[in-house]
């Protein structure tokens, strides 16, 4: 079968090489194997590819946290029903291959209304977004920035927020041609490249941010962290900029450290198609959808060129 393999850490286009490896052989007892059809790249993979989880990332390894594909063998223990169930195999990377191994109780159901292109980025991004917005936006979150705000997520928080009646204030790098993907969903857009940035922010809001989504970190997430109002939050959920958020910030000031593996592999959280159900839900209503950059073959992929505003679709049928 195909796969991508990472030999060592640095970026996609210079460590990934598409091979022919062994297939598996028999499914372990209760596990399964997942004949992939569609995956996806994502800043995480990139992240994870560049070294930065090096405590969990062993190299040489296969990349790859969303794909969709379906169940094509169980294990021992496993029942022969599932068998040809089309699944989200999730909670660890290996999308970038023919065929995934895993348990299946990491397995989520797709339901047959939401295609493949759909499903697959249906984990990292709305899931994130909605469980963020729905611990942190309660009935005390009024005033709300969300940085980043070009980014898929920056889209998917404002699309949930707004359920909410709430209008967030949209910080970006002011990046030429990249913009928000719908200005009537924020109260304002405001260029970090700006001197005066922080004061137009505040003056768009009218007060104090009680509530920041910050996916940047370094200078700019602690000068928001900064800005909060007393008794707010600034919700750290990436770290773009390479750089921690300044230790100073962490005194006097409730900063939440969202990561969605710490949710994945709670000890305790719901049945993971439950957890999935609003996504779904979700994305029937036309909300935290991706568009597609571009559709390509698994061979393509170590020298795709990244960006477009979208995901990039990476096919692996035969």
């Amino acid at each position: 079968m195909r796969a991508a393999v990472a030999e060592t850490p640095g970026p996609l286009h210079r460590v990934v090489r598409v091979r022919d490896v062994p297939e598996p052989g028999p499914p372990a007892p209760g596990e399964v194997h997942v004949q992939m059809t569609a995956t996806t790249i994502n800043p995480s993979d990139l992240v994870t590819l560049a070294g930065a989880y090096g405590s969990r990332t062993s190299f040489p390894f296969v990349p790859g946290f969303e794909g969709v594909g379906v169940i094509s063998r169980t294990g021992a223990g496993v029942p022969e029903r599932i068998v040809g169930d089309r699944v989200l195999p999730i909670g660890s990377p290996g999308a970038w291959q023919q065929t995934k191994r895993t348990a299946p109780a990491w397995c989520v159901p797709v339901p047959d209304d939401i295609d493949d292109a759909t499903a697959c980025a249906a984990y990292i991004n709305p899931l994130t977004a909605m469980l963020m917005v729905e611990r942190f936006a309660g009935e005390g979150a009024r005033q709300v920035i969300v940085d980043a705000a070009t980014s898929v997520i920056g889209g998917h928080l404002a699309e949930l927020l707004a359920l909410r009646g709430l209008s967030p204030v949209a910080l970006t790098r002011g990046t030429p041609g990249r913009t928000v993907a719908d200005p009537s969903l924020w109260r304002g857009v405001v260029s970090t490249s700006e001197p005066r940035w922080r004061e137009r922010a505040l003056d768009l809001l009218g007060a104090a941010p009680d509530l920041v989504f910050d996916c940047v970190g370094g200078e700019q997430g602690s000068e928001l962290a900064r800005l909060l109002a007393p008794g707010g939050v600034l919700v750290h959920y990436g770290l773009l900029s390479g750089v921690p958020l300044d230790p100073t910030v962490f005194a006097g000031t409730r900063v939440e450290m969202f990561r969605l593996r710490d949710v994945i592999h709670a000890a305790e959280r719901p049945p993971l198609d439950e957890l999935f159900a609003p996504v779904f839900t979700h994305l029937r209503a036309g909300r935290l959808r991706t568009r597609i950059s571009g559709r390509h073959d698994l061979g393509e992929l170590p020298g795709l060129t990244l960006g477009g505003g979208g995901k990039h679709l990476i096919t692996l049928r035969d």
